[in-house]
Protein backbone atom coordinates (compact mmCIF):
# COMPACT_ATOMS: atom_id res chain seq x y z
CA UNK A 1 0.00 0.00 0.00
CA UNK A 2 1.16 3.54 -0.71
CA UNK A 3 -0.18 7.11 -0.15
CA UNK A 4 -1.96 8.76 -3.01
CA UNK A 5 -0.34 12.13 -4.49
CA UNK A 6 -2.43 14.57 -4.90
CA UNK A 7 -1.97 14.32 -8.84
CA UNK A 8 -4.06 10.86 -8.24
CA UNK A 9 -6.90 12.06 -6.04
CA UNK A 10 -8.74 13.40 -8.99
CA UNK A 11 -10.41 15.99 -7.26
CA UNK A 12 -13.02 18.65 -8.90
CA UNK A 13 -11.51 22.32 -10.14
CA UNK A 14 -13.07 25.88 -8.66
CA UNK A 15 -15.22 25.79 -11.97
CA UNK A 16 -16.40 21.46 -11.73
CA UNK A 17 -16.75 22.29 -8.16
CA UNK A 18 -19.42 25.35 -9.56
CA UNK A 19 -20.94 23.32 -11.58
CA UNK A 20 -21.50 19.86 -9.41
CA UNK A 21 -25.11 18.84 -8.20
CA UNK A 22 -24.24 20.04 -4.76
CA UNK A 23 -25.65 18.28 -1.15
CA UNK A 24 -28.52 19.53 -0.41
CA UNK A 25 -27.72 21.02 3.14
CA UNK A 26 -26.84 24.68 4.05
CA UNK A 27 -23.90 25.62 6.95
CA UNK A 28 -24.94 28.66 9.20
CA UNK A 29 -22.42 29.45 11.56
CA UNK A 30 -23.04 32.50 13.60
CA UNK A 31 -20.89 34.17 15.99
CA UNK A 32 -18.18 31.95 15.50
CA UNK A 33 -15.18 33.67 17.44
CA UNK A 34 -11.85 31.97 15.75
CA UNK A 35 -10.85 32.07 12.33
CA UNK A 36 -9.31 29.31 11.94
CA UNK A 37 -12.55 26.91 12.15
CA UNK A 38 -14.57 28.93 10.13
CA UNK A 39 -11.78 28.28 7.91
CA UNK A 40 -12.27 24.85 8.81
CA UNK A 41 -15.79 24.66 7.90
CA UNK A 42 -15.23 26.10 4.90
CA UNK A 43 -12.80 23.01 4.02
CA UNK A 44 -15.59 20.41 5.19
CA UNK A 45 -17.99 22.44 3.02
CA UNK A 46 -16.30 22.16 -0.19
CA UNK A 47 -15.60 18.27 1.14
CA UNK A 48 -19.22 16.98 0.60
CA UNK A 49 -20.14 19.57 -1.99
CA UNK A 50 -22.01 21.94 0.64
CA UNK A 51 -24.62 24.06 -1.00
CA UNK A 52 -23.41 27.52 0.74
CA UNK A 53 -22.28 28.75 3.83
CA UNK A 54 -24.62 31.68 5.61
CA UNK A 55 -22.28 33.68 7.92
CA UNK A 56 -23.99 35.84 10.93
CA UNK A 57 -22.91 37.62 14.14
CA UNK A 58 -19.23 38.45 14.39
CA UNK A 59 -17.99 35.31 12.78
CA UNK A 60 -15.20 36.31 10.29
CA UNK A 61 -15.70 36.16 6.32
CA UNK A 62 -13.83 34.79 3.73
CA UNK A 63 -12.78 38.48 3.13
CA UNK A 64 -10.24 38.28 5.87
CA UNK A 65 -7.16 36.97 4.47
CA UNK A 66 -6.31 35.28 7.73
CA UNK A 67 -8.73 32.76 7.08
CA UNK A 68 -6.86 30.69 3.85
CA UNK A 69 -4.56 29.55 6.22
CA UNK A 70 -7.07 26.93 7.09
CA UNK A 71 -9.74 27.19 4.11
CA UNK A 72 -6.69 26.55 1.59
CA UNK A 73 -9.05 27.76 -1.58
CA UNK A 74 -12.54 26.04 -0.21
CA UNK A 75 -13.67 29.86 0.37
CA UNK A 76 -13.48 30.01 -3.48
CA UNK A 77 -15.19 26.86 -3.87
CA UNK A 78 -17.69 27.39 -1.33
CA UNK A 79 -20.79 29.65 -2.08
CA UNK A 80 -21.16 32.00 1.02
CA UNK A 81 -23.36 35.07 1.88
CA UNK A 82 -23.67 37.08 5.15
CA UNK A 83 -26.80 37.84 6.75
CA UNK A 84 -27.50 40.98 9.13
CA UNK A 85 -30.43 39.29 10.42
CA UNK A 86 -30.06 35.51 11.31
CA UNK A 87 -33.80 34.88 12.57
CA UNK A 88 -35.34 36.59 9.15
CA UNK A 89 -33.25 34.40 7.03
CA UNK A 90 -33.41 31.59 8.75
CA UNK A 91 -37.94 32.00 8.76
CA UNK A 92 -37.07 32.69 4.76
CA UNK A 93 -35.52 28.97 4.49
CA UNK A 94 -38.08 27.84 6.16
CA UNK A 95 -41.09 29.58 3.92
CA UNK A 96 -39.22 27.61 1.24
CA UNK A 97 -39.82 24.13 2.71
CA UNK A 98 -36.20 23.77 4.30
CA UNK A 99 -35.38 22.25 7.37
CA UNK A 100 -33.41 24.12 10.36
CA UNK A 101 -31.07 22.04 12.78
CA UNK A 102 -29.63 23.18 15.56
CA UNK A 103 -26.38 21.09 16.70
CA UNK A 104 -26.38 21.80 20.15
CA UNK A 105 -27.09 19.83 23.69
CA UNK A 106 -30.49 20.21 24.56
CA UNK A 107 -33.62 18.99 26.70
CA UNK A 108 -35.37 17.35 23.65
CA UNK A 109 -32.14 17.00 21.25
CA UNK A 110 -32.46 14.06 18.51
CA UNK A 111 -29.22 12.26 18.94
CA UNK A 112 -27.33 11.94 15.52
CA UNK A 113 -27.44 8.50 14.99
CA UNK A 114 -31.00 9.03 15.27
CA UNK A 115 -31.14 11.47 12.82
CA UNK A 116 -33.04 10.37 9.81
CA UNK A 117 -32.69 13.18 6.58
CA UNK A 118 -35.21 12.89 3.77
CA UNK A 119 -33.41 12.46 0.74
CA UNK A 120 -35.81 15.52 -1.37
CA UNK A 121 -35.82 17.79 1.69
CA UNK A 122 -32.83 20.69 2.11
CA UNK A 123 -31.45 21.11 5.25
CA UNK A 124 -29.70 24.09 7.34
CA UNK A 125 -27.09 22.95 9.95
CA UNK A 126 -26.60 25.93 12.84
CA UNK A 127 -23.22 26.11 14.63
CA UNK A 128 -22.93 28.59 16.99
CA UNK A 129 -20.14 30.30 19.21
CA UNK A 130 -17.63 27.98 20.74
CA UNK A 131 -18.34 28.91 24.00
CA UNK A 132 -21.92 30.03 24.21
CA UNK A 133 -23.05 27.96 22.06
CA UNK A 134 -26.15 28.75 20.03
CA UNK A 135 -28.59 31.07 20.63
CA UNK A 136 -32.14 30.37 22.64
CA UNK A 137 -33.86 32.36 19.99
CA UNK A 138 -32.44 30.58 17.01
CA UNK A 139 -33.39 27.05 18.28
CA UNK A 140 -36.57 27.95 19.28
CA UNK A 141 -37.18 28.58 15.40
CA UNK A 142 -35.52 25.87 14.70
CA UNK A 143 -37.42 22.72 13.49
CA UNK A 144 -35.03 20.09 15.36
CA UNK A 145 -32.10 20.04 17.12
CA UNK A 146 -28.86 17.14 16.94
CA UNK A 147 -26.87 16.35 19.53
CA UNK A 148 -23.23 14.10 19.30
CA UNK A 149 -23.23 12.18 22.37
CA UNK A 150 -20.22 12.33 24.26
CA UNK A 151 -19.17 10.20 26.92
CA UNK A 152 -16.01 11.99 28.23
CA UNK A 153 -15.33 14.78 30.69
CA UNK A 154 -15.35 17.64 28.53
CA UNK A 155 -18.81 19.37 27.83
CA UNK A 156 -18.47 19.76 24.05
CA UNK A 157 -16.13 19.29 20.74
CA UNK A 158 -14.69 22.04 18.82
CA UNK A 159 -17.31 23.44 16.73
CA UNK A 160 -15.32 22.67 13.67
CA UNK A 161 -15.07 19.13 14.73
CA UNK A 162 -18.81 19.12 15.49
CA UNK A 163 -19.68 20.26 11.67
CA UNK A 164 -17.00 17.62 10.06
CA UNK A 165 -19.22 14.72 11.97
CA UNK A 166 -22.78 16.71 11.25
CA UNK A 167 -21.32 16.86 7.49
CA UNK A 168 -19.92 13.69 6.96
CA UNK A 169 -22.91 11.85 8.85
CA UNK A 170 -25.73 14.08 6.57
CA UNK A 171 -23.65 13.17 3.72
CA UNK A 172 -23.37 9.82 4.48
CA UNK A 173 -27.05 9.48 5.24
CA UNK A 174 -28.27 10.95 1.77
CA UNK A 175 -25.65 10.74 -0.80
CA UNK A 176 -24.21 7.22 -0.32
Amino acid sequence: MRKLKNTELNRKSVDEFKKSKKTSAIVILDNIRSIHNVGSIFRTSDSFLIERIIISGYTATPDNPKMEKTALGSSDSVDWEYSEDIIDTIEKLKKRGTKIISIEQADRSLKIEDFKPLKDNEYAFIFGNEVDGIQDEIINVSDDVIEIPQVGTKHSLNVSVAAGIVLWDFFYKTEI
